[in-house]
């Protein structure tokens, strides 16, 4: 059966996925790329990175994977919806190479890009993106990507399977949290808890059956 999966998910030691002010210029706002960073340090990245825990659980990140959803905030910086030319982030060839729903009030026609990425933009509930996002799967597993918004309403609502979220080293003070409104998250998912040289910890939550 298909799964909902979160992968290296980065959120600071006071819980914020991403810094503020988002803009084209500082997607991550303030936080930079340093809840990046050991990722970056990784094989998964590039051919030189290292090859210890940090990038086993990276190299999970694409494994089994049908379609990816995110948030809009993701996909393009305050304001995107306005400019029909924006095409997101990441060029001709974004890193998903499924189908790729992204959350949006101001839904418009899919883009078709290259390597299997093509964007659907849907204003629905969670529940009900999943179920669209599981039958472009056709089987396989979906990712929900981010940001911190997203994956906090889908693990509020209990539609994830497993996530790896990576507690990063830094403090950011303020931007997007993660863990609000998620009490007692225990209750409902098994965590476990790894440690790594790089300084970063790896939470691996699994649905309780």
């Amino acid at each position: 059966m298909s799964r909902t999966r979160v992968h290296s998910f980065a959120v600071s030691l006071d819980g914020f996925g991403s810094g503020e002010p988002q803009s084209l210029e500082a997607p991550f706002g303030h936080a930079g790329q340093r809840l990046h960073t050991w990722m970056f340090a990784t094989r998964f990245w590039g051919p030189n990175g290292s090859s210890g825990v940090d990038d086993a659980l990276a190299q999970q990140h694409s494994v089994g994977i049908g379609a990816e959803i995110m948030g809009s905030h993701k996909f393009g910086p305050p304001g995107w919806q306005d400019d029909p030319a924006w095409r997101g982030w990441w060029g001709e060839d974004p890193p998903f190479h499924t189908p790729t729903f992204v959350l949006t009030h101001r839904p418009r026609p899919p883009l078709e890009m290259a390597a299997g990425t093509t964007f659907h933009f849907l204003d629905a509930p969670v529940a009900e993106a999943l179920e669209v996002a599981r039958e472009a799967a056709d089987g396989l597993d979906v990712r929900v990507g981010g940001g911190a918004t997203v994956v906090r309403d889908f693990l509020a609502a209990g539609l994830v399977d497993h996530a790896h979220v990576v507690q990063v080293p830094i403090l950011l003070g303020r931007g997007v949290r993660l863990w609000d409104g998620l009490e007692s998250l225990e209750d409902t998912y098994a965590i476990e808890v790894v440690a790594s040289p790089s300084g970063v910890v790896h939470l691996l939550l699994d649905r309780r059956d």
